[in-house]
């Protein structure tokens, strides 16, 4: 696969404080990349790095073709960038807010309003238009948001936690629309959520600690490393101890869970011999997968 980001021991420093830490990684093009951390693990401060927006202190990155500080023009005219909070107008309508944006980037009022069509069919915003963007719901302002920024046709697309604070139908709503952008225009999309179910989505995940990036893999990769499957026994009336004492002759450690007793596996098939095991003891089991929850959480917390 073709790379359309790679960052190269990239170091930023505010004085004494250093927000990002030598991290080195590489975003392949057409994918969805997620980037994920703590408030504070220095995501944002390296979003500004690579959108040109904050001096790199050492270090270096090749965006689209164009490294980074050396040929910022052309990286800004590769990306398009969404952050959490809204900025489009809310008096103007909001054929008047891209329009206005989308003047910006490009001159020609026909292949303006070309680009505006286009992006506008992609993130079904044609009912919209003429709509005010303040009386928008939060969902409907975040794919306006995302057309603003897709206006001059960009090759990368950053987008900073781009369904917080939305509710679940607003949140499906945009990643349709996310989903469509790459599938369509085979777009790359550079995201940061603290929803993990949306990362599970990505291509491949880079997580930050304390200004250094601590994992990358794919979703899969990690939750092999950093997630364990579960199995919760829920035993017959009368027969919990004779359930435990089963396990513990086979040197199966169970911790008692609700109503029942929760086992850790090393892997989902691990949970057969065990049922095989205790079926006569057992009215019930569920077999609970390890999470990108369990990965974020066991990674951040060492």
């Amino acid at each position: 696969m073709q790379e359309i980001i790679k960052v190269t021991h990239l170091t930023k420093k505010f004085k004494e404080i250093t927000a990002v830490n030598d991290i080195s990684f590489s975003v392949e093009k057409g994918e969805l990349f997620g980037f994920l951390g703590e408030n504070g693990a220095g995501k944002t401060t390296t979003i500004n790095m690579l959108c040109t927006l904050l001096k790199v202190t050492s270090g270096e990155a090749v965006i689209a073709g164009s490294r980074l500080g050396k040929e910022d023009n052309q990286i800004k005219r590769s990306i398009g960038v969404v952050y959490q909070d809204n900025c489009l107008d809310e008096i103007l309508t909001v054929k008047q807010n891209l329009v206005s944006r989308g003047a910006l980037y490009e001159g020609n009022r026909q292949k303006q309003m070309e680009n505006l069509e286009k992006v506008c069919e992609i993130l079904e915003l044609k009912d919209l238009m003429n709509r005010r963007y303040g009386k928008l719901s939060g969902g409907q302002k975040r794919r306006c948001e995302i057309a603003r920024a897709l206006l001059h046709t960009p090759e990368i697309l950053f987008l900073d936690e781009p369904t917080t604070g939305l509710d679940p139908a607003s949140r499906q709503s945009v990643w349709e629309s996310i989903h469509r952008l790459r599938k369509e225009l085979g777009m790359t999309v550079f995201l940061t959520t603290h929803y993990m179910e949306e990362a599970a989505k990505a291509n491949h995940i880079g997580i930050m600690q304390k200004g250094r990036l601590v994992q990358y893999g794919t979703p899969f990769e990690l939750k092999e490393q950093f997630a364990r499957d579960k199995l919760l026994l829920v035993p017959e009336a009368g027969k919990e101890e004779q359930l435990q004492r089963l396990l513990l002759e086979r040197g199966i450690k169970s911790k008692r869970k609700d109503a029942g007793l929760r086992i850790y596996l090393s892997s989902t098939m691990e949970a057969l011999p065990v049922l095989e095991l205790v079926k006569e003891c057992i009215t019930g089991f569920e077999v609970i997968q390890g999470t990108m929850d369990d990965v974020f959480l066991n990674i951040t917390r060492e």
